[in-house]
């Protein structure tokens, strides 16, 4: 069974960015284009790993991300949130609402697939 990958981005170019970065290390990538349709996918699909901007339409990534880890059948699911918001209190937001990393934009793409290869080794462990 293939890992599966949640991306989650209004900007179609860091989208498929990153769901190419993360194809060419074999991850299977869903992808999602606002906040709402990003909840329902996770929900529908439960991937292994949840990344997500958080200022999308329709929901922000921050309302996702507690969603998700409120719910119990989603509540195991990783997230990691991608931002351009690089204050402090941007980061500790992201991490109270849930999200095991936060990665400010602009990022490199293999820093993101490297840092998704971690949480996914250390829920193996």
């Amino acid at each position: 069974m293939s890992i599966r990958i949640l991306v989650a981005d209004d900007d179609a170019f860091i989208r498929q960015l990153v769901a190419f970065t993360l194809k060419t290390r074999g991850y299977e990538v869903l992808e999602a284009r606002d906040g709402a349709a990003a909840l329902a996918l996770a929900r529908q699909t439960l991937p292994d790993v949840v990344v997500l901007d958080v200022l999308m339409p329709e929901l922000s990534g921050l309302e996702v991300t507690r969603a998700l880890t409120q719910d119990p059948a989603t509540a195991h699911i990783p997230i990691v949130i991608v931002s351009a918001n690089a204050q402090q209190a941007d980061i500790a937001a992201g991490l109270a609402s849930g999200a095991v990393a936060y990665l400010i934009k602009p990022f490199e793409p293999r820093a993101l697939a490297e840092r998704v290869a971690e949480i996914l080794e250390r829920r193996n462990t």
